[in-house]
């Protein structure tokens, strides 16, 4: 099962100083249905993530990460990927440190997606439809 929400790990990691968008890596790594994902998932797993033509696990690394602040909140969005294959299915997603493999927050699709061109469109960066808002 995988239920969309920031992981916890993440939330212990900032207050511990482990993360850094501005000079860390992440990535986004693509999970079936049959993967178990929620707020409680402490790091990056191949366990349930996506096999097939134009998927390499471990995903792909986030780019044009800058994060900011606006009206009490401080957020954080992604420029859109997109993989590039023979298709394959995917019902979710899972950000996570690249480096420390440590995870951010997990993505429901909310039904299974399906495509030999996959892409993960992610919302504006601002203070209400950021991919990752703190408030």
């Amino acid at each position: 099962m995988i239920s969309q929400g920031q992981c916890t790990i993440f939330k212990q990691n900032l207050l511990n100083g482990l993360e850094n968008f501005t000079s860390g890596t992440y990535k986004i790594a693509l999970y079936t249905s049959l993967a178990n994902l929620d707020a409680t998932t402490l790091a990056y797993t191949t366990s349930g993530e996506v096999t097939g033509a134009g998927y390499t696990a471990g995903g792909k690394t986030l780019t044009n990460i800058v994060p900011a602040s606006a009206n009490g909140a401080a957020y954080v969005s992604f420029q859109n990927v997109t993989w590039s294959g023979s298709g394959f299915t995917a019902r979710g997603a899972l950000i996570y440190n690249g480096t420390t493999g440590a995870a951010v927050c997990v993505l429901d699709f909310g039904s299974d997606k399906t495509s030999s061109n996959f892409t993960i469109t992610f919302p504006a960066a601002t203070s209400t439809t950021a991919v990752i808002i703190l408030n």
